[in-house]
């Protein structure tokens, strides 16, 4: 079964174009993540809030990625991330095109 994680947290950018140049190296190393399928990257420059939604084959895999980008994040002073982990249910998803395969 393919979990979800939801993560998103305070950031004062960059964002847009800016943000899509300077962490598109950070992008192409979430590839290589275990488990990870896809990822939406999420910002709001209003709020001065950015995150994702992530896609992983396991619930471990989920928590285990959480807990690396957490602290990697700590790293970049950035903390009070807010993150969920959810079970995907396929069939309803499948319904409503969700890319969950």
């Amino acid at each position: 079964m393919a979990y979800i994680a939801q993560v998103d947290f305070k950031m004062d950018g960059p964002f847009g174009d800016e943000m899509a140049a300077g962490f598109s190296d950070l992008a192409k190393s979430i590839n290589d993540e275990e488990g990870f399928i896809w990822k939406i990257w999420t910002e709001s420059p209003e709020t001065k809030e950015a995150g994702g939604i992530y896609l992983f084959e396991t619930k471990e895999t989920a928590e285990n990625y959480v807990k690396m980008h957490t602290e990697r994040l700590a790293g970049f002073g950035i903390k009070g991330v807010n993150a969920k982990i959810f079970a995907v249910n396929p069939a309803l998803t499948e319904i409503n095109k969700g890319p969950v395969k």
